[in-house]
């Protein structure tokens, strides 16, 4: 099978695109990688959707874990004291922990990851 490759040009980027055989695509990206990598560029992932990902990192640069905390709540649509227990503590410990006040533990970091189905590393 033959590989074929487009480019469009919008601006100052070009999308490149590739077809190859699907035996070859997982050297063939590592080699892109490596490519981009020498031109000091970084490829930015796509979830299944299409989607660029960004890191919380990009989005939130001043982000802290007080905030990852806040922002969970508050997307989940709870209240501290609903949070509070939830986790076994009190409304007063959520309330200083989502100021900055009181640091977040490894093991409370934990806990609140298990609790809503994410990493703990966001809360610390």
């Amino acid at each position: 099978m033959l590989a074929h490759m487009k480019m469009q040009t919008t601006g100052t980027l070009t999308e490149i695109s590739l077809t190859i055989p699907s035996d070859h695509a997982e050297s063939i990206c590592k080699a892109i990688h490596s490519l981009l990598e020498l031109a000091k560029l970084s490829p930015r992932p796509i979830n299944k959707d299409g989607e660029e990902l960004y890191s919380i990192e990009e989005v939130f640069p001043e982000g802290s874990p007080a905030m990852a905390l806040r922002g969970l709540r508050t997307k989940e649509g709870i209240t501290q004291k609903q949070l509070a227990e939830r986790l076994g503590i009190t409304q007063t410990r959520v309330s200083e922990m989502e100021n900055g006040v009181r640091p977040i533990s490894v093991a409370m970091a934990k806990r609140i990851a298990k609790a809503y189905g994410t990493s703990y590393k966001v809360f610390l």
